[in-house]
Protein backbone atom coordinates (compact mmCIF):
# COMPACT_ATOMS: atom_id res chain seq x y z
CA UNK A 1 0.00 0.00 0.00
CA UNK A 2 1.07 3.24 -0.81
CA UNK A 3 1.31 6.34 1.06
CA UNK A 4 0.48 9.54 -0.18
CA UNK A 5 0.60 13.32 2.07
CA UNK A 6 -2.60 13.93 4.07
CA UNK A 7 -3.40 17.34 4.24
CA UNK A 8 -5.72 19.47 6.96
CA UNK A 9 -6.91 22.73 5.99
CA UNK A 10 -9.89 25.23 6.16
CA UNK A 11 -11.69 27.12 3.63
CA UNK A 12 -14.67 29.70 3.47
CA UNK A 13 -16.75 29.18 0.83
CA UNK A 14 -17.56 32.75 -1.09
CA UNK A 15 -20.03 33.18 -4.29
CA UNK A 16 -20.88 31.72 -5.95
CA UNK A 17 -22.20 29.27 -2.79
CA UNK A 18 -20.51 25.96 -2.55
CA UNK A 19 -17.86 24.19 -2.14
CA UNK A 20 -16.75 24.59 -5.78
CA UNK A 21 -16.57 20.40 -6.41
CA UNK A 22 -17.88 17.25 -7.39
CA UNK A 23 -17.52 13.70 -5.12
CA UNK A 24 -17.63 10.21 -5.89
CA UNK A 25 -17.30 7.07 -4.43
CA UNK A 26 -19.41 5.83 -0.87
CA UNK A 27 -19.81 2.24 0.13
CA UNK A 28 -22.77 2.26 -2.50
CA UNK A 29 -20.81 3.80 -5.66
CA UNK A 30 -17.28 2.92 -4.97
CA UNK A 31 -14.99 4.55 -7.74
CA UNK A 32 -12.20 2.95 -6.66
CA UNK A 33 -12.15 -0.94 -6.48
CA UNK A 34 -12.25 -2.54 -2.62
CA UNK A 35 -12.40 1.34 -1.33
CA UNK A 36 -15.70 2.96 -0.47
CA UNK A 37 -13.64 6.38 0.18
CA UNK A 38 -14.67 9.59 -0.93
CA UNK A 39 -12.88 11.06 -3.89
CA UNK A 40 -12.99 14.71 -5.80
CA UNK A 41 -14.48 13.80 -9.10
CA UNK A 42 -14.38 17.56 -10.82
CA UNK A 43 -13.30 20.58 -9.12
CA UNK A 44 -15.61 23.61 -11.01
CA UNK A 45 -13.83 26.88 -12.16
CA UNK A 46 -13.94 29.66 -10.08
CA UNK A 47 -15.78 27.79 -6.89
CA UNK A 48 -14.41 28.00 -3.63
CA UNK A 49 -12.32 25.08 -4.14
CA UNK A 50 -10.62 26.10 -7.18
CA UNK A 51 -10.06 29.44 -5.85
CA UNK A 52 -8.22 27.59 -2.63
CA UNK A 53 -6.12 25.32 -4.51
CA UNK A 54 -5.01 23.07 -2.53
CA UNK A 55 -7.86 20.53 -3.41
CA UNK A 56 -7.14 18.14 -6.50
CA UNK A 57 -8.99 15.96 -8.58
CA UNK A 58 -8.66 12.45 -7.66
CA UNK A 59 -7.63 13.47 -4.03
CA UNK A 60 -9.65 11.34 -1.10
CA UNK A 61 -11.49 13.19 1.39
CA UNK A 62 -10.96 11.53 4.39
CA UNK A 63 -12.93 13.52 6.74
CA UNK A 64 -15.06 16.90 6.54
CA UNK A 65 -15.46 18.99 9.63
CA UNK A 66 -13.94 16.24 11.97
CA UNK A 67 -16.55 13.97 10.56
CA UNK A 68 -14.73 10.82 9.23
CA UNK A 69 -15.79 10.00 5.65
CA UNK A 70 -15.44 6.15 5.88
CA UNK A 71 -18.37 3.59 5.43
CA UNK A 72 -20.65 5.64 4.29
CA UNK A 73 -22.94 5.78 1.67
CA UNK A 74 -22.61 8.50 -1.42
CA UNK A 75 -25.50 9.97 -0.23
CA UNK A 76 -24.63 10.65 3.32
CA UNK A 77 -21.65 11.98 2.36
CA UNK A 78 -23.20 14.44 -0.12
CA UNK A 79 -25.41 15.07 3.29
CA UNK A 80 -22.24 16.37 5.18
CA UNK A 81 -20.96 18.66 2.15
CA UNK A 82 -24.24 20.20 1.66
CA UNK A 83 -24.53 20.94 5.57
CA UNK A 84 -20.88 21.59 5.91
CA UNK A 85 -21.66 25.50 6.73
CA UNK A 86 -19.37 28.69 6.46
CA UNK A 87 -16.10 27.23 7.49
CA UNK A 88 -15.24 23.98 6.27
CA UNK A 89 -12.33 21.70 7.50
CA UNK A 90 -11.10 19.07 4.92
CA UNK A 91 -8.93 16.37 5.94
CA UNK A 92 -7.07 15.17 2.33
CA UNK A 93 -5.01 12.70 1.11
CA UNK A 94 -3.28 13.55 -1.99
CA UNK A 95 -3.29 11.64 -4.97
CA UNK A 96 0.39 11.71 -6.61
CA UNK A 97 1.37 13.41 -9.70
CA UNK A 98 1.86 11.62 -12.75
CA UNK A 99 5.38 13.12 -12.66
CA UNK A 100 5.87 10.28 -9.86
CA UNK A 101 8.14 7.76 -10.80
CA UNK A 102 5.44 4.71 -10.18
CA UNK A 103 4.95 2.08 -12.26
CA UNK A 104 1.65 1.68 -13.58
CA UNK A 105 0.12 -1.19 -11.44
CA UNK A 106 1.35 0.78 -8.63
CA UNK A 107 -0.83 3.45 -9.39
CA UNK A 108 -4.43 4.00 -7.22
CA UNK A 109 -6.77 4.02 -10.00
CA UNK A 110 -4.76 1.19 -11.43
CA UNK A 111 -4.11 3.03 -14.81
CA UNK A 112 -2.10 0.61 -17.05
CA UNK A 113 -3.72 0.88 -20.40
CA UNK A 114 -0.91 2.03 -22.31
CA UNK A 115 1.33 -0.83 -21.55
CA UNK A 116 -1.92 -3.42 -21.77
CA UNK A 117 -2.32 -1.42 -25.30
CA UNK A 118 1.60 -2.45 -26.49
CA UNK A 119 1.07 -5.99 -25.18
CA UNK A 120 -2.22 -6.21 -27.26
CA UNK A 121 -0.65 -5.15 -30.31
CA UNK A 122 2.41 -7.09 -29.49
CA UNK A 123 -0.11 -10.66 -29.22
CA UNK A 124 -1.91 -9.62 -32.36
CA UNK A 125 1.61 -8.68 -34.59
CA UNK A 126 2.68 -12.02 -33.77
CA UNK A 127 -0.81 -13.84 -34.59
CA UNK A 128 -0.46 -12.25 -37.61
CA UNK A 129 2.87 -13.28 -38.41
CA UNK A 130 2.24 -16.74 -37.89
CA UNK A 131 -0.72 -16.37 -40.08
CA UNK A 132 0.92 -15.25 -43.04
CA UNK A 133 3.73 -18.12 -41.99
CA UNK A 134 1.54 -20.62 -42.02
CA UNK A 135 -0.16 -19.82 -45.30
CA UNK A 136 2.65 -19.16 -47.18
CA UNK A 137 4.09 -22.52 -46.16
CA UNK A 138 1.43 -24.79 -46.32
CA UNK A 139 1.38 -26.21 -49.69
CA UNK A 140 5.25 -27.29 -48.65
CA UNK A 141 3.85 -28.82 -45.05
CA UNK A 142 1.77 -31.07 -46.79
CA UNK A 143 4.01 -32.31 -49.17
CA UNK A 144 6.41 -33.56 -46.32
CA UNK A 145 3.86 -35.28 -44.42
Amino acid sequence: ELSFPVLSFSFSPSLPPGLGFNIVGGLDQQYVLNDSGIYVAKIKQNGAAALDGRLQEGDKILAINGHKLEHLSHSAAVDLFTSAGEDVQLRVQQRPTMAMNVPPSSRPDGDSSVSSLVILVAVLGAAAAVTVLYMRFQPQLRRHF
